[in-house]
């Protein structure tokens, strides 16, 4: 563990140092993030926020959030198994049940933790998790928690799934698939439909992590089920997370009657947790009331993706695999030149967070912009104006040294 700290503290020291030590993460924010943040008492430009329909903060929502603390308390106080129960996370899970069109759904205290304690548990020693390359860490963290075998398949590339199965399926007695509905680093959405045939085919369980696609993908924000036309039980295992588009924190599992009953019994990370904070319940079950009855904000939402991402690969830039979703990615190359363009893009008033190895390959460091509903096409264009000067600038100093 020394060494891996070491490590660290050396490759922050070389970040840090080659950009007068500044640090573009944990900045401090002092307020919502919606289109604008306030930092240090200044108003920024944020496009680092997962608040992607400008839900925390809403003054509804807020109201809401407040209602149930004055109702419940701010704490379950207990495990809901035992003495944590509330009426309002019945209320909550039935809504997101009506919402993804399952039967029933359970809510949990967070995301990451919701696949942890899932994936990590599901299966068994007879059992394969096989997963998209470019799955997000809970995911990998829950592989390494379970006892089953783990293996990735290329990024978004069924065939290959199809192609393995048809070769192994045999020898393992549950196979659970996992892939994300939208990938949060390139921006792109995953070809479900594929994946439920494949899934189908060999008689598995497909497990779809919305935690980007929820809330963003189809005319009212249903994801990828309203986005593909998918019948409600296509996806059996249907993830996604409390924080980004329904404002709050938290994450969920929505399925059959049957899975549904087994987790809430079975469930480590349900059983032996807190229940969901009632302000945090009260707030996304809001959420969902208000999306239920008007989707401008979702159409806002759409329109902002869509401006953005032409207006950038109108400038020349590299969007990756960019469509539809939330996050679009600029690529920039080097650690050095991310970390050095986001601290350049924050003096002229824009927040943009970079991503770098590891949580993305090496080389292919980006910065990466999240869209909200709130977004008007000035901070685009202004964001956007502001990125060209500072590459141009950076490709001069770079073809000095």
């Amino acid at each position: 563990k020394i060494r891996e700290v070491k490590l660290f503290q050396k490759r922050a020291e070389l970040l840090l140092a080659s950009n007068d030590f500044h640090n573009p993460y944990f900045i401090s924010q002092e307020s919502p993030l919606r289109d604008v943040s306030i930092m240090e008492g200044r108003e920024m430009i944020n496009f680092g926020s997962y608040n992607y329909l400008s839900m925390s903060g809403d003054p509804e929502v807020n109201a809401a959030a407040i209602a149930a603390i004055n109702k419940y308390g701010t704490s379950a106080s207990g495990s809901r198994l035992l003495a944590g129960e509330k009426d309002i996370h019945k209320d909550l899970e039935a809504a997101i049940a009506r919402w993804k069109h399952t039967d029933d759904a359970l809510a949990l205290v967070s995301g990451h933790a919701t696949n942890v304690t899932f994936i990590g548990n599901f299966c068994g020693v007879n059992d394969l998790i096989i997963y998209d390359r470019l799955s997000h860490n809970s995911v990998i963290q829950g592989v390494l928690l379970s006892r089953a075998q783990g293996k990735f398949f290329a990024h978004n590339d069924y065939e290959e799934l199809d192609e393995y199965l048809s070769k192994n399926r045999d020898q393992y007695e549950k196979v659970l698939i996992v892939i994300e509905g939208a990938y949060s680093m390139d921006g792109d959405v995953a070809p479900v439909p594929e994946f439920v045939r494949v899934s189908k085919k060999h008689g598995c369980f497909l497990l779809v992590d919305e935690a980007h696609s929820a809330c963003v993908l189809g005319e009212n924000g249903g994801g990828v089920d309203e986005y593909f036309n998918l019948a409600p039980n296509d996806i059996d295992i249907k993830m996604g997370t409390l924080s980004k588009g329904l404002g709050t924190c938290g994450g969920y599992l929505a399925g059959s009657q049957m899975l549904i009953d087994y987790l809430r019994y079975n469930l480590p990370g349900f059983t032996f947790s807190v229940g969901l904070s009632p302000a945090l319940a009260g707030a996304a079950l809001k959420v969902l009331e208000i999306m239920e009855r008007d989707n401008s904000r979702v159409k806002s939402l759409h329109e902002n993706i869509a401006y953005f991402v032409r207006r950038a690969q109108d400038m020349g830039f590299n969007t990756c695999l960019a469509k539809d979703t939330a996050v679009v990615p600029i690529m920039v190359g080097t650690d050095t030149a991310a970390f050095k363009l986001s601290i350049d893009m924050m003096e002229d008033g824009i927040i943009v967070p970079p991503a770098i190895f590891p949580a993305v390959p090496r080389g292919e460091a980006r910065l990466r912009y999240c869209l909200t509903s709130s977004h008007k096409p000035e901070q685009i264009e202004y964001a956007l104006g502001v990125l060209g000067r500072h590459m141009e600038k950076l490709k001069e100093e770079e073809g000095k040294q």
